[in-house]
């Protein structure tokens, strides 16, 4: 499946919810700095899906907070919390 979803790093705690406009963000605790705010949500996204980190990929927007992830592996049973 393909989500898009709105990062907000720096975040003082890891959270995933849907804002007032029906649309998916995340607020991480990683620095948007090198990468390390994309590494760590793959493995946020992992946890919450109940995923192998090799099954998400950043499609879109690397360097940006509007991005578009691909989630492979997702079990139509499994219900995330958000």
């Amino acid at each position: 499946m393909t989500i898009q979803i709105k990062i907000k790093a720096n975040s003082k705690i890891d959270k995933l919810f849907y804002d007032e406009s029906g649309k998916l963000n995340a607020k991480i605790k990683a620095p948007a700095q090198d990468g390390k705010a994309n590494e760590y949500l793959i493995g946020f996204l992992a946890k919450c899906f109940d995923v192998p980190k090799s099954n998400i990929k950043i499609l879109s927007g690397f360097t940006n907070p509007n991005k578009r992830i691909d989630i492979t592996g997702v079990n139509d049973d499994k219900k995330v919390a958000i």
